[in-house]
């Protein structure tokens, strides 16, 4: 069992930045693929990054270029770096976790979401 929480989430002007961060309980979190998730209102759960145990990346097409995910394995902490936030970044932000070392997932442990807003 893994328990993720995550920070970070707050309201910010277009152009701006903010680092999310989620902290996991577990000591062998290295051993998991990570991952951040969106959901806007009303719209589907989207993926937006994830970084495997390798420090492998992967983004959406939506981030690229503004988002970067980075792992701390000795702090058991992943973070999100989002530069260049537009009002479309609006969204809840999860934080997951899976034992499969792969960007795709599946992923089995997620963290109750931090919201980030982001105002035109």
């Amino acid at each position: 069992q893994v328990q993720l929480v995550e920070s970070g989430g707050e309201s910010v002007q277009a152009g701006g930045s903010l680092r999310l961060s989620c902290a996991a309980s577990r000591r062998t979190f290295s051993n998991y693929a990570m991952a951040w998730f969106r959901q806007a209102p009303g719209k589907e759960r989207e993926f937006v990054a994830s970084i495997r145990r390798s420090r492998f990346t992967y983004y959406a097409d939506s981030v690229k270029g503004r988002f970067t995910i980075s792992r701390d394995n000795v702090k058991n902490t992943v973070y999100l770096q989002m530069n260049s936030l537009k009002p479309e970044d609006t969204a809840v932000y999860y934080c997951a976790a899976g034992l499969r070392d792969d960007s795709r997932g599946p992923y089995e442990y997620w963290g109750q979401g931090t919201q980030v807003t982001v105002s035109s």
